[in-house]
């Protein structure tokens, strides 16, 4: 399910490279002259801060920079210490370093504290100055604003107490003798504290935050903001609803890690952690441990949603490796938070649609295993999707599988839809703008073109799609966008609203208090509080997020009307109907998912007719204008392969025509489910494979129960393409009877049959003489032309009448194109040949 992926080794990238570096120089010969190479700290730049003791007696403090892949040497203990915490500043001037202190047998009678803390000048290394010497352990971390600024001659420093204080030093600098960095005035450095009596702390080095858990009559959650500019203010408060006395002694989180606190100490009582993202969400996560054979609980308060949901999971009874007490991890990837417990679960929880469990994907026994890491792991989790073991020295980042995802599709036999629906969602919504991967979901779907008992992956496929597209261009949607066609339904089927072992309540949680700055600061707080409004207002309204099965009857209303003969109605309807497709046309515009313009150079048959289509009424607008509204189609054409010579209506379908019709009419199943517009050209091309792949009886069924339409272009084609075989000839009459009159008229126009031509000429006739008064008396002895025949009086009659009023008439082609007198009498005698059995059709 996880993918992980190495960025660090201690071994390989920090204890070889120090082995070759001082074997070169002969202070080492053998790796055994390393020892005790511990990780100390990851500072903001994603630089690692180590410890080790060498065989001299001496402890190094060194960096490895992931940049440059090198290592640097930052200080040197001349014997050996045991750093519990370390921080470097930005610039790389000062090192401050807390040490662990331990009273030898001999020293007892002398009072030492137990934690020594130091402030060092390593620029070069010059003067030490000691910060704190107590008896309780103490955290240091440095600032690392954003700035452009090459030289700062300043640097802050976070002192964060065991004892539930922290303090904010200002260490102001000098540049001596043109490159010497050394404190300026180091006896007298300013310090303010920016929070107390708290139990538990977390450090944001990415965004600069210190969340802290204070506990009086209620647990208060609390965030200081340090800004660009080193002040600081408390900007957040959120009650919660823990335990009382959740934490018996200090809990650090991202704040370093200490090997040398006390072992006692060790075991947590409970584990929490807040994961925040710049799209302005903020989940607080927090567990309590649980014994082999019970339930464990963990609880995910969206803050950025107004509630809290609290999962209780059932324990398959397997011991642990490690400990009687379990506790499992918390994984921020990207709007995922993965809860993972070693041995048993893996559950990724959707912080984005939260609403139902079938979003969320729950995996347990070997799904649930990570490979890489043994089962003697110790492993933490790091901020930015990020993981550390601590017993090899690795660390990792994180992200979700694509191929596990693609595979819980495909084994469909053996997964519960609940899985396939939140696998489904997470790479359509969470990887969606990769294309290559969406074309494995095109190639999937087409492989099961037919809907699930309790989901219709075509509709879901849909749905998640736009949802992606707009949701980029519009956060303030995402409470009112549909995103899955599971709402549509009255009830949710119990195979999507429940997973087997996993109970889950949801309650509405305190809301959050913003303070001070935070209400006009931009970017992050401005999201969150924004997402906060939003849900007091959509909590008053019942079912906020749209359904097309609440206007399905309008939708109906609109497509009758349409297709009606009232022309003041239809044509503003066809009004909105063509607004319609102009946006659905502007989405290639957008940008949003670059994959998709850059898929394979073939064009579809729709954009091979362009000319053609645009002449025979519009219908057809290039490649198709909603192709990236309706990627299963257009990806379908690729798969298949189909090119340009499906639009022929002389041959028969092939096996993959066949395929893509399948594909097709599910699609406008789909679509007229949610009430959503044909992207133009569908239906024209869905009646051209259609006539290609049924035969001539069901096409016309298909066509009677609307399922085919016949579209003016598609007649056309028909009348030009097909000859005038009897069989032709049957199908031509069926589909001209089916049309509405105006037209059949037109399509007539298009058809070189005597039958097409006798109406064509009864029409003009009827439509000639209709509009100009009849003459009176005998017009015949007035004209005398050349070629004029008057062997057949009648007609002759007739013609003569005909040519009179055309000369009188202002425009006589005004509707007729090319049709004249001449060709009416034409058609007449050639119908009286054929009548008269002298001349075949």
């Amino acid at each position: 399910m996880l993918q992980l992926s190495a960025t660090f080794d201690l071994q390989q990238d920090v204890v070889s490279s120090i082995f070759k570096k001082e074997a070169t120089v002969g202070i080492i010969k053998e790796y055994s002259g390393i020892v005790d190479t511990r990780i100390l700290n990851i500072e903001r730049d994603g630089g690692v801060l180590y410890s080790w003791k060498g065989e001299t007696g001496t402890t190094r403090i060194g960096k490895y920079d992931p940049n440059t892949r090198q290592n640097k040497l930052l200080y040197t203990f001349d014997k050996q210490v045991c750093v519990s915490s370390c921080s470097l500043n930005k610039e790389e001037t000062l090192l401050a370093v807390s040490l662990a202190q331990r009273t030898r047998t001999e020293e007892r009678l002398r009072p030492v504290s137990k934690c020594l803390t130091l402030l060092i000048e390593i620029h070069p290394i010059n003067n030490t100055k000691v910060l704190k010497a107590v008896d309780c352990r103490v955290r240091v971390q440095f600032l690392h604003p954003d700035t452009e600024r090459d030289s700062v001659l300043e640097s802050h420093l976070l002192l964060v107490a065991e004892d539930g204080y922290v303090e904010h030093l200002h260490v102001m600098l000098v540049r001596q003798e043109g490159y010497r960095v050394v404190m300026l005035n180091p006896d007298c450095l300013a310090r303010d504290r920016v929070a107390e009596e708290f139990s538990w702390v977390q450090w944001d080095s990415q965004t600069q935050r210190l969340f802290y858990l204070t506990h009086r009559e209620k647990a208060v959650l609390k965030c200081v903001q340090f800004c660009q500019d080193h002040n600081c203010e408390t900007l957040f408060e959120l009650v919660l609803e823990l335990p009382s006395n959740p934490f018996s002694c200090m809990r650090f989180v991202n704040l370093g890690f200490d090997h040398h606190q006390e072992t006692q100490q060790e075991r947590e009582e409970m584990r929490m952690v807040v994961i925040t993202n710049n799209t302005g969400s903020m989940c607080v996560c927090y567990s309590q441990p649980a014994c082999v054979n019970q339930e464990i609980t963990y609880t995910i308060v969206l803050v950025h949603r107004g509630c809290s949901k609290t999962f209780s999971v059932a324990l398959d009874g397997t011991s642990s490796p490690c400990s009687t007490d379990l506790l499992p991890l918390f994984i921020p990837i990207g709007y995922y938070v993965v809860v993972y417990l070693s041995g048993h679960f893996l559950h990724c929880i959707n912080t984005r649609q939260q609403e139902l469990l079938c979003h969320s994907l729950f995996l347990s026994g070997v799904d649930a295993e990570l490979g890489v890491l043994g089962s003697d792991s110790v492993v933490l989790s790091l901020p930015e999707s990020s993981l550390l073991d601590l017993n090899t020295g690795r660390m990792y980042t994180v992200d979700l599988n694509p191929s596990f995802l693609m595979d819980l599709l495909h084994c469909s036999h053996r997964r519960p839809d609940a899985q396939r629906l939140a696998a489904l969602h997470c790479l359509l919504l969470y990887m969606g703008s990769n294309a290559a991967l969406e074309l494995k979901i095109i190639d999937w779907i087409c492989d099961n073109v037919m809907p699930f008992d309790t989901f219709d992956q075509i509709q879901e496929f849909i749905l998640a799609s736009l949802y992606r597209i707009i949701y980029k261009k519009c956060l303030s949607l995402d409470e009112v966008l549909p995103y899955s066609s599971v709402f549509e339904k009255k009830k949710v089927p119990e195979a999507l609203d429940q997973v087997p072992g996993v109970t889950c309540t949801t309650e509405l949680h305190a809301e959050p208090v913003f303070k001070g700055k935070a209400r006009s600061l931009q970017g992050y707080w401005e999201e969150l509080q924004w997402s906060t409004e939003k849900m007091k207002y959509f909590e008053a309204v019942p079912n906020p997020r749209y359904r097309a099965s609440q206007n399905l009857p309008d939708w109906t209303k609109l497509l009758t009307t349409l297709k009606s003969k009232n022309k003041k109605a239809s044509n503003y309807l066809r009004h909105i109907e063509e607004n319609t497709k102009q946006v659905l046309s502007m989405v290639d515009s957008w940008n949003l998912d670059g994959g998709q313009a850059e898929r394979a150079p073939q064009q579809t048959p729709a954009s091979s007719g362009e000319e053609e289509d645009r002449r025979a009424g519009g219908e057809l607008r290039g490649q198709a204008a909603g192709a990236d509204q309706f990627a299963c189609w257009s990806l379908c054409w690729l798969k298949y392969k189909l090119g340009p010579l499906v639009l022929c209506l002389k041959q028969q379908g092939s096996s993959a025509e066949w395929a893509v019709f399948h594909v097709m009419c599910r699609i406008l199943e789909a679509t007229k489910t949610l009430c959503l517009p044909l992207p133009p050209g569908y239906h024209t091309l869905l009646s051209v494979l259609g006539l290609r792949c049924l035969p001539r009886h069901t096409f016309l069924q298909y066509v009677d129960h609307g399922v085919l339409q016949l579209t003016e272009t598609f007649v056309s084609r028909l009348m030009t393409d097909l000859d005038n075989s009897d069989a032709n000839e049957e199908l031509k009459f069926s589909i001209l009877k089916r049309l509405p009159e105006p037209m059949e008229q037109r399509s007539c126009h298009l058809w070189d049959h005597p039958i097409s031509s006798a109406c064509i000429s009864r029409d003009y006739v009827r439509g000639l003489l209709e509009k100009h008064a009849k003459t009176k008396g005998s017009m015949f002895m007035e004209r005398d032309e050349p070629g004029f025949r008057p062997e057949f009086l009648p007609l002759t009659f007739l013609t003569k009448i005909l040519l009179d009023v055309e000369d009188r008439a202002l425009n006589p082609f005004e509707e007729q194109e090319n049709v004249d007198a001449r060709f009416v009498e034409e058609t007449a005698l050639k119908q009286t040949l054929i009548l008269m059995g002298f001349q075949d059709k």
